[in-house]
């Protein structure tokens, strides 16, 4: 039997649909990967609304596909420039960026793109083996298993994830109250609006991760990047000595596998992954040296640790992800969701009925990672050169292009406003030091922690803590919260009033701060309009958030020096505009959109903005603008997508009883 379903599952790797659809997948991971501002979450993010209507296998094929190579193309941007493709690749550029500097960047390049392949290969290797070793014990959780599961992942998410432990748990909670917005169990409509006032239909149906994914991660990260007026690299130009970076691999073998084993383990911690992976393994390779001193100047083991260790991490992130459906990391999030949307339900069934899907989609994983790293190796100078253009350039087609997706979550006009407004939020988390990916994954797994709580209760009643696995998950929950707290890397640190954490400008935190607890304090209060049972999660979820939230801000109210809880990465900001700046310009793209339709104002925005913010020069600023709304257009035509309406398209229709074409933003 499952000599079988090993056949079946390669039977539908080498399909020629699955792998057309997998390399198409790895292109676009790539592009996504390149591009700073974008990476796993929002990549997948844009592409979920586009595989709605897919076949389920082309669909998940894509999906695997533009995950598996982010963590390889990010490289380009890390080593040419120093700035990060991904977090994943922020550890790259302190010796990666020097090596570039130095007429070596072909020798990074191609010492990082080896190192990404086993990687790659590695997590993939692992995954399968956690298959065989996690049937056990999965086939025997039940409800309360279940829920204490979640609850430990979101106790190792909150504390492993921000700068400070309760930050980071506080978000977490910010996330579970975003997920309850809509419909709760029992029926009713929680946090739609003012009871026996108003409450909108849009928001009792729940906010799409689509919505938040974007939110979080996309919109916040351009904004902050073409406030720099950078190009991503300065010339694109390589150098030599391919050759030269695949010896050093070679020779280097041991600290590729040791962190590549590195990246699996703390890929496998929920919410850990990427942010900090590629650091531990940056610091694990210096520790284990006995020469330190070319470290931070252009010492290429400081190339190779990171870089094993972030692709590694996408196999060991994939574990929670399809056995418990937990997801591994933000990105793991969103890809979870595309699971549901195509009729795959993570758990149980993905090691008993659906093995043979388990399966290719672990070595989809490892084919996408070489096709991604052959990739790199053999486009290096063209992809390269993607990295020259102005990041003034590319930001405004983004920013249509991220709203035009979010559009097709519900394909209603609040997706607009509901995006620009979490975009807004994680721009200031972005700011203050909050954890995106925490709120992120609380946000997704809120509906499942509150169904499984309700299960329980009525199956087991609170006898569901008498249960063994039960009780040791309780344990782990509070040991993982004693350790976090304990060994906290800002524990003990001395911060200095040069540093993002001065005592310089609080006051705005401590409002972004009022803030969250003013979400806490909402959550709270509407758990009263239920019945006993449906107060359960709101009390529960709103007394958490009061844990954490309220020693935030004491903490930051009282604070005389400088500490962790005091973050503002705007006090060394190189910057000529604020944030507000820059949402002005997104909220002005909305209005005129409201006025003359989508791909109009795209058209106009983009000609305007680059116009204003980078270099006048009509004929190509209009070009680039009449581009970008055929390029949506050709999209739209090809998967039956919706533009946004605008006034002038429903006044046409309205009085002239003209339907204004398609491609001018009418109907289809």
């Amino acid at each position: 039997m499952d000599t079988q379903i090993f056949i079946d599952a390669f039977t539908q790797l080498f399909e020629l649909e699955h792998l057309a659809f997998l390399l198409l997948g790895t292109a676009l991971g790539l592009l996504v990967g390149v591009l700073p501002g974008l990476g796993g979450v929002a990549g997948l993010s844009l592409l979920l609304p586009f595989v709605y209507d897919m076949d389920p296998s082309h669909a998940l094929a894509m999906m695997i596909g533009l995950l598996a190579p982010t963590t390889t193309s990010d490289t380009f941007p890390s080593v040419l420039m120093g700035i990060p493709g991904t977090s994943a690749s922020q550890a790259t550029v302190v010796d990666g960026f020097p090596l570039a500097k130095r007429g070596e960047g072909a020798r990074a390049l191609g010492a990082a793109f080896t190192a990404s392949l086993f990687g790659g290969l590695f997590g993939a290797f692992v995954l399968t083996g956690a298959i065989f070793a996690a049937r056990p014990i999965i086939l025997a959780m039940g409800f309360g298993e279940q829920m204490m599961l979640i609850m430990l992942a979101l106790s190792m998410i909150g504390m492993l994830t921000g700068n400070h432990a309760f930050k980071g748990l506080a978000t977490c909670v910010i996330g579970l109250i975003i997920g309850m917005v809509g419909y709760e169990p029992h029926g009713a409509f929680r946090l739609a609006g003012i009871p026996g006032v108003f409450e909108s239909a849009y928001l009792s149906d729940g906010i799409k991760i689509v919505i938040i994914g974007l939110g979080m991660f996309a919109m916040p990260e351009i904004v902050d990047l073409v406030r720099r007026h950078e190009t991503i690299s300065k010339d694109g130009m390589l150098g030599s000595g391919w050759l030269t970076g695949f010896k050093d691999a070679v020779k280097n073998w041991w600290i590729i596998v040791r962190c590549s084993a590195i990246g699996c383990l703390i890929g496998a911690l929920p919410g850990l992954g990427g942010s900090v992976v590629d650091w531990i393994a940056y610091g694990h390779v210096i520790q284990t040296s006995k020469d330190k001193s070319k470290f931070g100047t252009g010492d290429i083991r400081g190339v190779l640790a990171p870089e094993s260790a972030n692709n590694a991490k996408e196999g060991g992130a994939m574990i929670p992800t399809i056995l418990f459906g937990i997801p591994g990391s933000g990105s793991y999030a969103i890809l979870l969701s595309g699971f549901i949307l195509i009729g795959i339900e993570p758990g149980t069934e993905m090691i008993t009925k659906n093995l043979d899907l388990t399966y290719t989609m672990i070595w989809s994983l490892a084919l996408a990672n070489v096709f991604g790293a052959g990739t790199c190796l053999l486009l290096s100078s063209q992809i390269a050169k993607l990295t020259t253009i102005r990041y003034g350039f590319l930001a405004p087609f983004m920013l249509v292009l991220i709203f035009f997706a979010a559009f097709q979550a519900t394909r209603d006009w609040n997706d607009l406003i509901a995006l620009f407004v979490f975009g807004t939020l994680g721009t200031f988390m972005k700011r203050y030091g909050w954890s995106r990916p925490a709120l992120l994954i609380g946000f997704f797994l809120s509906d499942r922690i509150e169904t499984s709580l309700y299960q329980s209760i009525q199956v087991y009643g609170f006898s569901f803590f008498e249960r063994p696995i039960v009780i040791v998950l309780v344990i782990l929950t509070v040991l993982s919260i004693i350790a976090a707290l304990r060994y906290n890397p800002n524990a003990g640190k001395v911060f200095t009033e040069d540093s993002e954490a001065s005592t310089r400008r609080k006051w705005p935190q401590i409002g972004f701060t009022l803030f969250m607890l003013v979400v806490v304090v909402v959550a709270f209060t509407d758990g009263f309009r239920y019945e006993t049972l449906g107060r359960i999660f709101p009390f529960a979820i709103g007394l958490l958030g009061f844990a954490f939230v309220l020693p935030v801000l004491f903490q930051q109210i009282v604070a005389k020096k400088p500490c962790a809880v005091l973050i503002d990465k705007e006090l060394h900001g190189e910057t000529t505009h604020s944030e507000f700046y820059y949402l002005g310009w997104i909220a002005g793209m909305l209005g005129f959109i409201g006025l003359v339709g989508f791909p109009i104002a795209a058209a106009v925005f983009i000609f305007h903005f680059v116009s204003s913010r980078v270099e006048i020069n009509h004929l190509r600023n209009g070009l680039l603008g009449l581009s970008a709304a055929a390029f949506l257009g050709l999209l739209s035509y090809f998967l039956t997508l919706e533009y946004p309406p605008g006034l002038l398209q429903w006044f046409t229709a309205e009085f002239l009883g003209f339907k204004m074409p398609f491609y001018l933003g009418g109907p289809q």
